[in-house]
């Protein structure tokens, strides 16, 4: 997704400004600008997002941190009550959920309870980085076709350099859901074609009122 959104946003923006008749230093800067500025705001959206996860799951460790210290007897009914919907008789799930809950009551609580594990807890920080890079990874292709690429052939040369590489990814990400490879692919560049064919527009309406 964040590699989609830099090539989508970031071709559109030079395709954008480049039908504009824009010089190419105002169409690299106006790429890099969209780079720096779309990595920032992907980190920071991903950033507040998990936070409120993590607060979320702060919160909820914290209720069962005290219900474990008010009523532990309840909670082990609890636990056990989980591992029988699971498919566990009666006394092996009484069984289980005690000898869980000597081992790490808390933990048990968190993993089989809330969903909360260690492995699949919010990382903020992490998930922030890893939004930014994807997203600047993917506007680092187009804005360098930009720089590379002849000034007469921008309108061309970007948008199917952009298309080609949506393709790609929305093929991969069909794959990796197990879904149609091509409808996959299809969306994506369907939506990333109508977004920079609209940006053109404005971009040549602004150049032609200019």
């Amino acid at each position: 997704m964040g590699a989609n959104d830099g090539i989508v946003s970031t071709a559109s923006l030079i395709i954008g400004v480049a039908a504009a008749d824009a010089s190419r230093e105002s169409i690299l800067l106006a790429g890099t600008a969209g780079l720096v500025a779309g990595a920032l705001s992907m980190a920071a959206g991903e950033y507040v997002s998990v936070k409120s996860q993590e607060d979320t799951e702060r919160a909820d460790l914290q209720m069962e941190s005290d219900a474990l210290e008010n009523d532990r007897e309840e909670e082990e009914k609890e636990l056990a009550a989980i591992y029988r919907d699971r498919g566990l008789d009666e006394h092996l799930a009484q069984e289980v959920a005690r000898q869980l809950m000597q081992h790490d009551a808390l933990a048990a609580h968190a993993r089989d309870e809330i969903g909360i594990t260690t492995e699949l807890s919010a990382q903020p920080l992490q998930a922030a980085f890893w939004s930014a890079g994807a997203f600047s990874l993917g506007a680092a292709i187009p804005l360098a076709t930009a720089t590379l690429a002849p000034a007469s052939s921008l309108l061309w040369v970007v948008p199917l350099l952009a298309i080609g590489l949506l393709g790609a990814l929305g093929a991969v990400a069909a794959a990796t859901g197990g879904a149609s490879l091509s409808r996959g692919a299809v969306r994506v560049c369907f939506w990333g074609t109508a977004a920079m064919g609209i940006t053109a527009a404005v971009g040549k309406l602004f150049g032609i009122a200019g």
